[in-house]
């Protein structure tokens, strides 16, 4: 009698984690659900290591920072429902920004659509527009085919995010063991490179040789093709500068010769656009060209220079510039094909010395500065004195990312430096700076952000002291949305709304999770204060905070179109957050002492009004006059006497 034949099979959960393994994954981020125990439970048996994060946003971002410096697919995991709409934010900054993140939520079961079951969602058409590619899955026997595609579809072409959606009964239906494999190609990007057509190589080549002042200016896309050499080489022969957007910092070293640093409005200063003015040939290195990098396209003015553009998307060269020679391909084969075709040739670099020079001294007198509150140029200073080459530094959007683009300097290339350039959405920064931490962990992670981002991201403090990571957060404390305000001051007039906000003590939240926190206040004392939180062996926060005392103003070489100036409300107007009639009534019952910053003494206000030739505010006789009697109280404590319960009154340092 024949025995009937056993199918070596396996649920279609620990399918999913064998075909993470089979390409190359070690790491996944993620937070769990309901709808993801059987996918817990595979994961729980399989040497793939999970972080847990406190929501899935963070696991996509995780994710991205991760990828971006491995040049691996970098993998984030939710449940169904919310976990779907939170993972989302990831996926699109990672898509935009050609960074391979897989995305896996898993879903209710198949059998239970379409009846209202708990965290429904229809994942299918939720992502599709924002994702390169997208499934959901019905059957487990399909699971190895679909993250063979996903995998295949993130790192060939244009990088970019994929999401899967898996089913509950899914994850427990069987799959073959037989159906289990990969091309392990397919785990790093770009896995498939496309070489430019060789007659559109001789006309660029043609161009270049024709140029008496070549100019690159590279985007995101050299790190990614891992063209750096490339580009190096190429420069020198023609003896170019090279400049880049902020996604691009990292395509040479920033100390060489040919490098300008970063151009456009977000890091560039008017001496690197010079740079670009000067230009009669200029090259985009996998760069789109977009509002940011090019000013809205007035640097380079269209019609003014001769464009060659270099993409592996063949829809970017020509949306924004008419192009004289489009190369469609990757750019570490573009480039290559180039070298082959230019000779050495003579060129000159003073003007970009000089400008260099130009920027760097102004940039130096500021940083220099001891004045309170701290200067951001002052930050930027010490932050590069304290860190060696090799660290890796995370900007989030906002105020810190122009001066950290436009002054931190990169000493090699690589990815040493990178923020969320594609869409900008605040909090990003601490979470990369863990993926980027486990992709390089031999290497130091700074994070820095305003106090505006680490609102949206405090809770993975969490994360930091329970895996004891060794990053160091900084944070600029400035209690403000400020970019967004400085846009409110330069264009219009100076009519702040809803950009304000209370100060928080991110120091003591930071150490109420865990965290070794410090608080800096004196220019003299950040230097130390960065050194001892960079050595520090694990989570480590440093919060730079700046008085409201007076009108602040950051200075820089950023143009003025795109001013980062931001500035208090004159003292005698109206402050951010005054209190109500009934908070006044309070404080005089209670004698709690009130914020400075919030409410500044009249006298204070017309003295610091006679120093900057303003009009100053009525004195307390004057207001008596009219017949308004400020609260005993707050006038007491305006001359720093003690409150009825004997406290002092509070004054800014």
């Amino acid at each position: 009698m024949n025995k009937p034949v056993e199918i070596a099979a396996i649920t279609g959960a620990e399918a999913v984690v064998e075909m993470l393994k089979a390409h190359g994954v070690e790491i996944i981020f993620g937070l769990c659900g309901d709808t993801s125990l059987p996918l817990y439970d595979a994961l729980s048996r399989s040497s793939l290591r999970h972080i847990l994060t406190r929501d899935e946003r963070h696991a996509g971002y995780m994710a991205d920072g991760y990828a971006r410096v491995t040049g691996k697919v970098g993998v984030c995991e939710g449940p169904s429902g919310g976990g779907a709409t939170y993972i989302l934010p990831g996926l699109v900054e990672a898509n935009e920004s050609s960074i391979p993140v897989l995305a896996i939520n898993t879903d209710i079961s198949v059998s239970s659509r379409g009846r209202y079951t708990l965290t429904e969602l229809d994942q299918k058409n939720l992502f599709k527009p924002l994702t390169k590619w997208n499934a959901v899955l019905d059957r487990s026997v399909d699971i190895p085919r679909v993250f063979r595609k996903a995998f295949e579809e993130m790192t060939t072409g244009r990088p970019g995010a994929a999401h899967i959606a898996l089913p509950f009964d899914v994850q427990n239906g069987p799959v073959e063991k037989s159906e289990v494999w990969s091309d392990p190609t397919f785990g790093r990007f770009p896995s498939r490179r496309v070489a430019p057509d060789s007659q559109y190589v001789e006309l660029a080549a043609k161009l270049l040789r024709k140029a008496k002042n070549p100019l690159f200016i590279c985007g995101g896309g050299v790190v990614l093709s891992a063209a750096e050499q490339e580009l190096q080489t190429l420069a020198e022969k023609l003896n170019a500068p090279v400049a880049s957007t902020i996604s691009g910092k990292g395509s040479i070293d920033e100390r060489c010769a040919h490098s300008v640093g970063v151009v456009g409005s977000n890091g560039g200063t008017p001496e690197t656009r010079a740079i670009v003015d000067a230009a009669d040939v200029i090259m985009f290195v996998g760069c789109r060209a977009g509002s940011v990098t090019t000013e809205r396209w007035r640097h380079p003015s269209p019609g003014g220079a001769k464009i060659i553009h270099i993409d592996v998307d063949p829809a970017v060269p020509g949306v924004n510039y008419k192009v004289d020679v489009p190369l469609i391909g990757d750019a570490r084969l573009c480039l290559s094909a180039l070298n082959e075709l230019v000779s050495e040739k003579e060129g000159d670099l003073s003007f970009v010395d000089q400008k260099k020079r130009e920027k760097f001294e102004a940039f130096e007198r500021l940083a220099a500065s001891s004045e309170s509150p701290i200067k951001p140029e002052r930050v930027v200073a010490e932050l590069q004195k304290v860190l060696d080459p090799d660290s890796i530094v995370v900007a989030d959007p906002g105020t810190p990312c122009p001066y950290l683009s436009a002054y931190y300097v990169v000493k090699g290339s690589g990815r040493r430096y990178f923020s969320n350039r594609a869409h900008g959405a605040l909090g990003y920064a601490a979470a990369a700076a863990v993926g980027a931490h486990f992709g390089r962990p031999s290497v130091k992670t700074v994070a820095v952000m305003g106090d505006g981002s680490f609102g949206m991201c405090a809770g993975e403090l969490e994360t930091f002291a329970r895996l004891k990571l060794p990053i160091t957060l900084l944070v600029i404390s400035n209690a403000t949305y400020g970019w967004i305000k400085a846009g409110q001051k330069s264009g219009y007039d100076e009519r702040y709304f809803s950009v304000d906000f209370s100060r928080t003590d991110h120091a003591r939240v930071a150490e109420a999770f865990g965290v070794k926190a410090f608080r800096v206040l004196d220019p003299e004392k950040l230097s130390g204060v960065l050194k001892e939180a960079t050595a520090y062996g694990g989570p480590s926060l440093s919060s730079a905070s700046r008085c409201m005392r007076r009108e602040r103003r950051f200075r820089s070489g950023l143009p003025d179109s795109h001013a980062t100036e931001q500035a208090q409300p004159p003292r005698h107007g109206r402050p951010a957050g005054r209190q109500s009639r009934a908070d006044r009534a309070r404080l005089r019952r209670v004698g709690a002492p009130r914020r400075c910053d919030e409410h500044p003494s009249l006298g204070h206000q017309r003295r610091a009004a006679a120093h900057d030739g303003r009009r100053a505010p009525p004195d307390a006789r004057v207001l008596h006059a009219r017949g308004i009697r400020r609260p005993h109280l707050l006038r007491a404590l305006d001359r720093g006497d003690r409150a009825p319960d004997g406290r002092e009154g509070h004054r800014c340092a």
